[in-house]
Order: C-alpha cells, then sequence, then structure tokens
C-alpha cells in the first residue's frame, strides 16, 4: 500500500467527527449508563477520580480517539459505504478489541463485570465511528 494515496484519501471532516463521536460516547457510557458500575468494578471512587487531571486525561482521550478513528479510516478505504463501515467497526469491535480485552482481564483476574463495560463501550464505539467513516 503506497502510504502517500492511504493518508491522502483520508476525509479528515469524517475523522475528526468519528474521534469525536467516540468521546461522547465515551461520557454517555462511564457516567449516566455505566459510570457508577465501572468505578465499583473497578475499585474507585468520587475522590479518587477528582485526583486525576482533567485536561490531560480528557486531551489523551480524545488524541487516542483520533488514531482509531485514522486507523479504521485507512482500514475500511475510500470505497466503503455505510454498510461496509458499520460491520467494519462492529468486527473491529468484537473481533479485535473485545478478544484482546476478554485475554488481559483473564490474566489480570478482573470481573466480567468490568470487561463487560469496556468491551462493550469498545465494539458501540468503533461500530459508530464506522458509520460515520462509511456514511462520508
Amino acid at each position: 500500500m503506497n502510504m502517500e494515496i492511504a493518508f491522502g484519501n483520508i476525509n479528515w471532516l469524517s475523522v475528526i467527527a468519528a474521534a469525536l463521536s467516540a468521546f461522547l460516547i465515551g461520557g454517555i457510557w462511564y457516567g449516566p449508563l455505566f459510570g457508577r458500575s465501572w468505578m465499583a468494578a473497578f475499585g474507585k471512587t468520587e475522590e479518587m477520580l477528582k485526583q486525576r487531571s482533567v485536561p490531560k486525561t480528557f486531551g489523551i482521550s480524545l488524541l487516542l480517539a483520533l488514531i482509531a478513528a485514522v486507523n479504521l479510516e485507512m482500514f475500511i478505504g475510500v470505497e466503503a459505504d455505510l454498510a461496509f463501515g458499520t460491520m467494519a467497526g462492529f468486527f473491529a469491535g468484537i473481533g479485535w478489541v473485545a478478544t484482546f480485552l476478554g485475554i488481559l482481564y483473564v490474566f489480570e483476574m478482573q470481573s466480567l463485570k468490568a470487561y463487560l463495560i469496556n468491551a462493550g463501550y469498545c465494539v458501540v464505539a468503533l461500530t459508530v465511528m464506522g458509520m460515520i467513516l462509511g456514511a462520508w
């Protein structure tokens, strides 16, 4: 693959929208939907979370979502449509991310609840990212 052509074909507007979607989904997922369950699964408290640097945490999260969106855009290609983008995002989430998280969680002896919360976010976020990238 010619990397110059691959990067030249990236629709940066859709990549930014996809990255923002993952960021927003994360806010909902780890906030009102599963925030308390996530904290319990990992032994976190509100006080512990207040100690983190919010700009650093959110800045790095957004940067990583942008990298994921670029990677997914390059993976699905410029010829992708909504259906292919959606399926590619879903299968990237289920087939790569969720499976590797599963391996890590088994060795780390994490709970099934913790796995389902984090893997579920990854699958949903990548599916929506794929939808956005495929639609544009």
